[in-house]
């Protein structure tokens, strides 16, 4: 398709060009012609009839939103239409996982940018607890993948054609695991995993760390982290200082890391839910009955974005209740949902829609103004970022609209993605078996691959169910489905390929101990010389193409683990 912009602002020239290859428009003299403007109003205008189109916007993201509505209409034969939209947040953001052995190559954050783009999203939030460089720090991120500078800045660079504000997420207390394991951290660290407040080595650490992971960006924004502490003040430093409040503990640091960030010219946002927690008799973050105490926000800083955390419940009443929580703290609150690729082999989307709909349509009832999309890789990276896409989708969606639809999203998802929703949907299949029905953590798939068949410690759960049967058919459908999904097929190989290996490996301890136990050599003898090395063949094969996923999207370190 051919099409002429006027009035396009110089800023807006870069990332058109890039989309046009995607999209598969030229931009000429001769094209359809379509007058753009901005306007003051956070809104977004679309329309067309048979004399050209228009395009009204109020950021620079919202642009190429608008360009993408105009295109998916015009594609869909439609000469004659009108589109408005609203912004309903003014941060919808992306937080991808770049720590758990998973780093996610310079490539593969630009194709996730020029895909939030299109989708209208206006964040990118980067989250590296070890994994980048800091100076005199050498074995900070040793061996973990870890971007250096001009990585960062050149995410930032494509980002901002884009009005994409990229923000970085590190750990400032805890979680620091694989970097305090090193003799470096000796001295400042309270358990493990937790720095040990209070001590200038630790301060003197983190101003580094700060300086290190802000320089390359624009955004002054910072995510400092800081959940899940709940060794804080319990090792090193009880030791030291004996036993203290840990609201105090956690408020003292607080306003070091503040001072820090101060001093280097950042605002900084944190997870909230140690500050739940303490307030909790069982230490439960989500304890309806606690509320944190008054005169600890009250010493908490007051220029330190709280950020609510929440991926589990199903109702809106209960994003409400803690939403309302939330809004005692000091200056402006974040709310962070989840896209539920970190339980198992395979996303879990039917949990990400559910969780996703009543969350964000609370967050619009509380006015909760930033929202943040977050894509865990808990346990290793064993499932592709890419599998997140839909989710995306879902959270652009209720950026624009009051309760957008699922024939929507799936309407938007293929014109954004460049495939079709129900080849993802299906993915959630791995788990979502007639007997795994309910949105839990239930994860067959992943407890099947990686059991020892002759301990058979999850066969005991699947006796009856023949999941050997249920997973052939599965990797019937999705062969059915492979190809023609454009840029895409190559994420469908891995899939494909755990179906087949677990249509005979998902029941072959049970069937394997049952001939044993009735003597059946027949069944022992085909078990040794056709099923056993067909299996190991499939595993292989398992293998090798996670091993291609992994090494065309993520940085080699970490896939050794799996």
């Amino acid at each position: 398709m051919r099409m002429k912009f006027c009035g396009l602002a110089d800023e807006l020239l870069d990332g058109l060009d890039i989309l046009a290859g995607r999209l598969g428009f030229t931009v000429a003299e001769d094209g359809f012609p379509v007058t753009v403007c901005k306007n003051s109003t956070n809104a977004i205008h679309v329309s067309a009839n048979d004399a050209g189109g228009h395009i009204e916007y109020a950021e620079k993201n919202h642009f190429f939103r608008a360009l993408g509505l105009m295109l998916e209409s015009l594609r869909k034969g439609s000469s004659c239409f009108e589109i408005n939209e609203t912004a309903r947040f003014t941060l919808n953001a992306v937080l991808l996982d770049a720590s758990n052995n998973a780093v996610p190559r310079l490539e593969t954050l630009k194709e996730f940018i020029e895909t939030m783009a299109l989708m209208g999203l206006n964040g990118l939030m980067i989250y590296v607890k070890d994994t980048y460089e800091v100076r005199n720090y050498p074995y900070f991120g040793y061996m973990r993948g870890a971007y250096n500078s001009a990585e960062l800045k050149a995410c930032d660079d494509f980002a901002f054609t884009f009005g994409i504000e990229v923000i970085p997420c590190i750990q400032g207390l805890a979680h620091l695991d694989m970097a305090l394991k090193w003799n470096f951290a000796d001295d400042m660290k309270d358990n493990p995993d937790i720095l040990l407040v209070g001590e200038e080595k630790t301060y003197s650490f983190l101003e580094s760390m700060l300086k290190a992971i802000s320089a390359p960006f624009r955004s002054r924004r910072i995510h400092l982290g800081m959940d899940e502490a709940l060794g804080l003040g319990l090792g090193k430093y009880l030791e030291r200082n004996g036993y203290k409040n840990r609201f105090d503990i956690m408020t003292e640091h607080l306003w070091h890391l503040r001072d820090i960030c101060r001093k280097l010219g950042l605002s900084p946002m944190m997870w909230c839910d140690m500050y739940f927690r303490f307030a909790s008799a069982t230490h439960d973050y989500y304890d309806m009955n606690s509320m944190t105490p008054d005169e600890v926000i009250r010493k908490m800083p007051d220029d330190v974005q709280m950020v609510f955390w929440d991926y589990y419940h199903e109702d809106q009443n209960s994003y409400i209740h803690f939403l309302e929580h939330l809004k005692k703290f000091k200056g402006s609150h974040v709310f962070a949902g989840g896209i539920w690729i970190w339980k198992g082999l395979m996303p879990d989307y039917k949990k990400t829609f559910i969780t996703t709909n009543s969350a964000l349509s609370a967050c619009k009832k509380t006015e909760i103004r930033e929202v943040i999309a977050t894509i865990w890789q808990d346990n290793g990276g064993e499932t592709n970022h890419f599998y997140a896409l839909p989710g995306l989708q879902l959270f652009a969606e209720h950026g624009y609209h009051a309760t957008p639809s699922l024939e929507h999203v799936k309407e938007r998802f293929a014109f954004c993605s460049g495939t079709r929703y129900d080849i993802f949907e299906k993915l959630s299949c791995f788990d979502y078996t007639k007997h795994f029905e309910k949105t839990d953590d239930a994860n067959p798939s992943k407890c099947l691959l990686w059991q020892d068949i002759l301990c058979g410690l999850f066969d005991k759960n699947i006796e009856g169910m023949k999941l050997g049967e249920y997973y052939r058919n599965l990797h019937a459908e999705l062969l059915a489905s492979s190809g023609g999904n454009g840029k895409w097929d190559w994420l469908l190989n891995y899939p494909l390929a755990l179906a087949d290996f677990l249509s005979l490996k998902a029941e072959a301890g049970i069937l394997l101990r049952e001939a044993y136990l009735s003597g059946n050599s027949d069944a022992l003898k085909m078990f040794a010389e056709e099923t056993l090395p067909l299996m190991k063949m499939k595993a292989d094969i398992l293998r090798c193409v996670h091993r291609d996923q992994w090494m065309r999207t993520c940085k080699a370190f970490g896939w050794e683990v799996l």
